[in-house]
């Protein structure tokens, strides 16, 4: 007797199901992907219980006829992809025909569709067709999916949080409504609105929705191209910044894709004017011809592959590079208003309270004039009565007055200068601006091809474990091409005989000794390239002078003098702000003094 047999559909689309259908937000996202394919202008997403309940997806795209209503449902059905040719040159975000039957295997589905005519009604559960019927004649698609893995107990019993999985969906139509200004986005949980778009084609105005007003004022818009790519979009002041990497929003041809080496490109171009653990909001759209990129890696879609990376990754480097370095970046000084109040006590309670997570899925408590963006990280309160277009400015500097001209007048507790023009009040923090000042030396004298070095009159022996010792014999190029002369002395020591000049006097065994001790910790994660930004950052820092130093008036002019001499005057090595500003008007608002002069 065979042991080998053909396995019925309905188990075959349960496995299936495992790939493509992973939680209520897979759910979501092959379902507004079809409404977006179907060239729907609006798409609304109702969730009931953060979609473990129902999910409902209406839109106002072409809709299906009868027949295409009930083998929709058929697996690999799609009209889509028609022939090997077209896997080629995919332009829609759905192609594979598997979504519709994994989801109606493990879920109950009612699909209502129309061209404009007599409308299909399909209902199914289980995988089972249980009706079919006649419906309305309102053009478009509304599909609606109950109880989802309510057939797999094992599925369900893994499924994470309400909030857990009300976030993820939020965090996923966030991006879509990135992907498409030009579709009206709206988003509920239990009948209370999360998110509203208007679909009028504006990125900017979108970003504003999803973030916020501050986060979109703080955005330089961004273009450029090369022979294979063309990138528009928007970048964050680096002041603007996460602790998650997934507000770095790469978008491929109106596809939303995870990509490593592209967060990575987009991270690095911010070295330095960020702290290191900080990621930036980035909006990027990028269009290729769709012969260049493969995104048929897996069922989810998410994950692409470039045939031309090394191209793209330049581009994009050089496009941020370009704009930080021509722009005036100095984070200002604002009053707080009762809104960011509200946002900081929310954030307080989320971090505090696991109930509160709970709460948060019932907006039916909030203020009709409050509503509420609920993103990844973030519960923020939307302005929906602001002028998005007036209120958004996007200033253009000129590059010679990239770094304003001020005159110091003291210092508070040895630490911060301040400083004053016309304009307002600067505060320059004393260790991040010479740390800035530093790195930019050694940088330099880096980038010269031969390095000066200065023979140690007592050569400097360090003792290691055989462990330590094994790790850096492995890695003593690291410390030729920093110009450190060393020498092995007896087991598992060495002795340092010269160093490069940038290495400033008295602080040559405590940078030495940092060196060494960051090949060892990095092992295998080693990059040349990054350990030598934080060496030279690392450096930079101990050379510069302390906090609590108090210095006088010429010596904070020489400081100012030479940090606007440098290439990024507006962060230390480690991206912090070196200085604050004060504008005028808020140094009245602070002593009620509004519509005063400030000199009155």
């Amino acid at each position: 007797m065979a042991n080998i047999k053909v396995m019925d559909e309905i188990l075959s689309n349960k496995i299936a199901a495992g790939e493509v259908v992973e939680r209520c937000v897979s759910v979501v996202k092959e379902l507004v992907e079809n409404s977006i394919d179907a060239k729907a202008t609006e798409i609304t997403i109702n969730l009931q219980e953060a979609g473990t309940k129902e999910i409902r997806v209406i839109d106002n795209g072409k809709g299906m006829d009868h027949d295409d209503a009930v083998i929709c449902f058929q697996r690999h059905a799609t009209s889509k992809l028609l022939s090997e040719d077209d896997l080629f040159r995919i332009n829609t975000l759905g192609f594979r025909g598997e979504a519709l039957p994994s989801i109606a295997s493990v879920s109950e589905v009612i699909l209502k569709t129309s061209l404009g005519n007599v409308g299909t009604i399909v209902n199914i559960k289980g995988g089972i067709v249980k009706s079919i019927e006649n419906g309305d004649s309102r053009i478009g698609t509304i599909m609606t999916v109950k109880d989802l893995f309510y057939n797999t107990p094992a599925r369900l019993k893994h499924m994470k949080s309400l909030y857990t999985e009300l976030a993820n969906i939020t965090e996923y139509v966030n991006k879509i409504a990135l992907s498409y200004p030009n579709i009206k986005f709206t988003l509920t949980n239990n009948d209370s609105v999360i998110l509203k778009t208007d679909g009028r084609s504006d990125l900017l105005k979108t970003i504003k929705d999803i973030y916020g007003l501050e986060v979109a004022k703080k955005m330089f818009k961004v273009s450029k191209s090369n022979n294979d790519y063309t990138i528009n979009g928007y970048i964050g002041y680096p002041e603007v910044n996460r602790t998650s990497r997934n507000h770095m929003i790469t978008i491929v041809n109106g596809r939303v894709v995870r990509n490593s080496e592209l967060n990575r490109t987009i991270n690095d171009s911010y070295h330095s004017y960020k702290p290191d653990n900080r990621y930036p909001i980035v909006v990027l759209e990028i269009d290729v011809d769709p012969s260049l990129i493969d995104v048929n890696i897996h069922p989810t879609k998410m994950d692409i592959k470039f045939s031309k990376m090394d191209s793209l990754i330049e581009l994009i480097d050089k496009m941020i590079k370009e704009v930080l370095d021509k722009k005036i970046i100095v984070p200002v000084f604002e009053s707080k208003k009762e809104d960011n109040e509200v946002i900081d006590n929310l954030n307080d309670k989320i971090n505090e309270k696991h109930d509160y997570y709970e709460s948060a899925l019932n907006f039916n408590e909030v203020k009709e004039d409050e509503p509420y963006v609920l993103i990844n990280e973030d519960l923020i309160v939307k302005h929906d009565h602001c002028d998005c277009e007036k209120e958004i400015v996007v200033e253009e500097e000129k590059e010679e007055q990239r770094f304003p001209k001020m005159y110091p007048v003291g210092l508070i507790h040895g630490t911060f200068i301040v400083c004053q023009n016309d304009t307002g009040m600067y505060l320059i923090d004393e260790h991040a601006a010479m740390e800035r000042v530093n790195l930019e030396k050694i940088e330099k004298q880096m980038k010269q091809k031969k390095h000066d070095t200065i023979a140690l009159l007592v050569p400097i022996t360090m003792e290691l474990t055989n462990a330590e010792y094994i790790i850096l014999k492995q890695n003593m190029k690291a410390l030729e091409e920093l110009d450190i002369e060393v020498e092995e002395f007896g087991v598992n020591s060495i002795i340092i005989k010269s160093h490069p000049t940038w290495i400033k006097k008295d602080y040559e065994e405590v940078i030495i000794r940092r060196i060494i001790e960051t090949i060892i910790k990095e092992e295998s994660n080693f990059d040349i390239d990054k350990f030598l930004r934080s060496i030279m950052a690392m450096a930079a820092c101990k050379m510069s002078v302390r906090a609590n130093t108090n210095i006088s008036l010429l010596e904070m002019q020489q400081i100012i003098d030479e940090l606007a001499k440098c290439n990024n005057p507006f962060n230390c090595a480690h991206g912090r702000p070196t200085m604050i500003f004060y504008p005028n008007y808020e140094l009245l608002k602070l002593f009620k003094r509004t519509g005063f002069d400030i000199k009155n």
